[in-house]
């Protein structure tokens, strides 16, 4: 069999239709996948009560 021949069973084949939810479920999951976590959020001071700070 010729490689020529080979490379157009390939390219001939019909491929499969997509439907959108597939399509946005793999843009979901590529975008979950290569989005980096978020960074811890800042913990606030917040006074304890019954504590009061005095001026220096």
């Amino acid at each position: 069999m010729p490689a020529d021949h080979s490379a157009r069973d390939v390219t001939a084949r019909p491929q499969p239709p997509v439907s959108m939810r597939d399509l946005l479920a793999a843009c979901a999951a590529a975008a979950a996948v290569s989005t980096p976590p978020r960074a811890p959020e800042p913990r606030r001071c917040e006074p304890v009560e019954g504590q009061h700070r005095e001026a220096a």
